[in-house]
């Protein structure tokens, strides 16, 4: 890397899901392919340490699945990508997100490019290219950029890593679950009739999603790391976890009040959102939530939030909880996903 006249990393969010993970490895492979600059390093970045790698059992599933040792990836402590930036040699693609977290603000004026599908909650102007569509995955997104280009560069491993990310994140094209649109459906179609060995869809999206809900074993602490994300103002920072089980058996969890109170302590959060979901037979999603702080002021806050939020309504119930500081409720929105939520908690801080 120190050789490079310029350091490219395709970066995606730091809740590291297989959209996150495979939408940096796919771009950074096309770029690598395609890029004209002789001298450039493109490197995808997974956003997470090394050590929570475990923890994202549908992308260890896949990635084993398709022969891509963990050996042969670039966790987040593995690379200073202040020091790059430093040193004047970091260019930073972000997929997946386009709002970097504020312990990563110093790295904005790096990132020349944006891939995601979340609302716009920031512009970025010239020279940034800025990719923000409202599709099911960003995997979709980066798909649609590599068939766009030169022909040959999609191989087979590639393209079953982007086929299996689109069917998880679109619930297996189900319009059910309410997240997926005509250009995914499109994009899948494409890379099945491009490689028609891909396995069928049913079988892959049912192997990624008992990945993904298998928390056989995990503590507290490690369900909540498997799917986080970080919001923050001047004064606090909340964690948003996506937890794979229904909230009233995670609520049921012994010690769960002090496993929460040590998970915020322990990382400097002054709150806590656990968005829960599960799916039925016809993939259609149950959405939950829970709200926990220590602090009343800003429980209120969080809860009062997302109560009245109007963009999009996420219609709560309110639901017992057993444990003094935590709120639960149930979505009536089940079709609104933490990125649809995050602006809203955003907001509120």
């Amino acid at each position: 890397i120190r050789q490079q006249q310029e350091i490219h990393v395709v970066m995606g969010n730091e809740a590291c899901d297989l959209d996150s993970a495979v939408s940096a490895l796919a771009l950074a492979y096309f770029l690598a392919q395609t890029s004209p600059a002789p001298r450039a390093a493109f490197v995808p970045v997974l956003n997470i340490p090394r050590a929570d790698f475990a923890l994202r059992t549908e992308t260890t599933f896949l990635l084993r699945d398709r022969g891509i040792p963990a050996a042969s990836l670039i966790f987040r402590d593995e690379i200073d990508l202040g020091g790059l930036h430093h040193a004047g040699l970091l260019s930073l693609t972000l997929v997946d997100h386009h709002v970097l977290p504020g312990a990563d603000a110093a790295l904005e004026e790096a990132v020349v490019e944006v891939v995601d599908h979340r609302p716009l909650e920031r512009d970025r102007g010239p020279p940034c290219q800025v990719t923000v569509e409202p599709v099911g995955s960003c995997a979709t997104l980066v798909t649609e950029r590599i068939l766009q280009g030169p022909p040959g560069v999609l191989d087979r491993t590639t393209a079953a890593l982007l086929h299996g990310t689109i069917l998880l994140d679109c619930i297996n094209l189900s319009p059910a679950a309410g997240k997926v649109t005509p250009r995914d459906v499109a994009c899948v179609s494409l890379l099945e009739e491009r490689f028609p060995e891909l396995p069928a869809r049913d079988a892959v999206f049912g192997a990624l999603q008992a990945a993904k809900f298998d928390v056989t074993g995990l503590t507290t602490e490690q369900m909540l790391r498997k799917d986080l994300k970080v919001i923050s103002n001047d004064d606090v920072v909340v964690a948003i976890s996506g937890v794979f089980e229904d909230l009233e058996t995670f609520l049921l969890r012994p010690g769960l009040l002090q496993d929460l109170e040590a998970f915020c302590q322990g990382r400097g959060y002054a709150g806590l959102v656990a968005m829960t979901v599960s799916f039925n037979e016809r993939h259609e999603p149950t959405r939950k939530l829970g709200v926990y702080s220590r602090q009343e002021p800003l429980r209120s806050t969080l809860c009062r939030a997302l109560e009245e939020a109007t963009t999009p309504a996420l219609l709560l119930q309110p639901l017992p909880s057993p444990w003094p500081g935590l709120a639960a409720y149930a979505q009536g929105n089940a079709v609104a996903a933490r990125k649809k939520v995050l602006p809203i908690l955003r907001a509120a801080l």
